[in-house]
């Protein structure tokens, strides 16, 4: 049968024809080997009619795979993709159950964004997937569009906190080691998906925070604005989207960024500095918890509807919270972005351009082009609207844009356009200085 074409911003990740409803992955750890033996079951309909389906799995080996509890006709690992021919045509809806025992000792991928995914740390490991490592921990149909439920049964050596994405279901010692169960059962993209490992100190606050004790105390003075944050963005964006609430992790490692997943985010032991340098990332980083986990895009040339988004949750708290108000940030920016080269299409950036810089800052600015536009009233609807509409959805630009159009009773099309779909930088509506602080 014909394959669907690749898409560009996920090369050699065709479409399997496969819409994933949940992953239930047993991952067995040995930190110190960094050896992983796993069994993932994937929960999957066929979205058409088809004779074999295909997983992305790289940097371990499959050993063994089942379709229905059966043997498939054929199946082969080769190049990062499991290939299952099943020996019979499915129709579109019918349900797979496809099982895959697999092992190894992980590690990165390294692509175009550097290395993603599964990383060892001095002692322990993260998972960061945005945007394709998810492949190499568990077998998956790697696209942000195919959101699932999943069910996490960790197992390493006892001393060690485990964090994955969710609910902690339960937490089971056993001869040295320690088996923990995580549910996730909101809707999440395959990269969303992780693990934490580590020698932390768990501490519940309202949020919870895992922190290397010598950290501890630095990471609670930096995080002490958090909940004042999470009200904030209640407020504008709607309740928080995740039953289990919001973590954060801070490894003894340095990281070069925090790390954005599920339900929780990651920082580096450089960003608790104990004088709140890093503070607007850590807004940034709970408000992706709303914009790119929550909703997530469907393809990645969409990407501005997460960073955007999280950018301007940074300028909204430093308004908030006593800093510069979000039109001082917005100016300021667009007098820095016109000195830069003018060659990136904020809706379409490539797979080079997704995470460049411009991006997020055009992307914010686009959102206050919108503020200047509508007024602060019609603005924050928009926002709830947004987020109350696709909740643990898929989003694209269109969507945004009919969104925003039918909030503010009017068509916002060439307002996004400008800003998103053609190279100029357009001017900011109104003059600096004019626009009160929100709320």
């Amino acid at each position: 049968m014909t394959q669907p074409p690749e898409d560009p911003y996920l090369p050699g990740r065709p479409a399997g024809g496969l819409d994933v409803d949940r992953y239930e992955l047993e991952l067995d750890y040995r930190v110190a080997t960094n050896r992983l033996d796993a069994r993932a079951v994937v929960h999957a309909r066929a979205t058409r009619t088809l004779d074999r389906v295909s997983l992305s799995l790289q940097g371990v080996r499959a050993g063994h795979v089942l379709v229905d509890g059966r043997r498939p006709e054929r199946w082969v690992h080769r190049d990062g993709r499991i290939t299952i021919r099943l020996g019979r045509e499915v129709l579109a809806g019918t349900s797979l159950a496809i099982e895959v025992r697999y092992g190894g000792q992980p590690h990165p991928a390294r692509g175009p964004w550097g290395e993603v995914g599964w990383e060892e740390l001095e002692d322990g490991l993260i998972v960061a997937g945005q945007p394709d490592g998810a492949p190499t921990w568990f077998p998956c149909h790697d696209s942000p569009a195919d959101k699932a439920a999943f069910t996490f049964t960790v197992t390493a050596e006892a001393g060690y906190e485990v964090l994955a994405n969710g609910r902690l279901v339960s937490r089971t010692p056993r001869a040295g080691r320690v088996r923990w169960v995580y549910d996730q059962p909101e809707p999440m993209a395959p990269y969303l998906a992780t693990l934490q490992i580590g020698r932390y100190q768990r501490l519940v606050h309202g949020t919870q925070l895992l922190a290397p004790p010598r950290l501890l105390a630095a990471a609670e003075h930096d995080l002490a604005r958090q909940p004042a944050m999470m009200a904030l963005f209640e407020e504008l964006f709607g309740p928080y989207p995740f039953a289990a609430g919001y973590t954060v992790v801070v490894t003894d490692d340095v990281l070069e960024i925090p790390l954005e997943a599920q339900g929780l985010a990651v920082f580096g032991a450089n960003h608790m500095d104990g004088r709140r340098g890093s503070e607007r990332l850590v807004a940034h980083e709970l408000a992706h918890q709303w914009f790119g986990n929550s909703l997530t895009v469907g393809s990645w040339r969409d990407i501005w509807l997460h960073e955007g988004f999280a950018c301007y949750a940074e300028w909204l708290w430093s308004e908030r919270s006593g800093g510069w108000t979000a039109d001082r940030h917005a100016r300021s920016t667009r007098t820095r972005l016109a000195g830069l080269p003018q060659d990136l299409l904020v809706g379409d950036p490539g797979p080079a351009g997704m995470f460049d810089d411009r991006l997020y800052k055009r992307g914010a600015l686009t959102l206050h082009a919108l503020r200047l536009t509508v007024g602060d009233d019609v603005f924050v609807e928009l926002l709830r609207t947004w987020t109350a509409r696709y909740r643990h959805g898929t989003v694209s630009t269109e969507l945004f844009v009919a969104c925003a159009s039918e909030v503010a009773g009017r068509s916002l099309a060439l307002l996004v356009e400008d800003w998103v779909y053609r190279a100029a930088l357009p001017e900011l509506p109104g003059s600096s200085g004019t626009v009160p602080r929100l709320g």
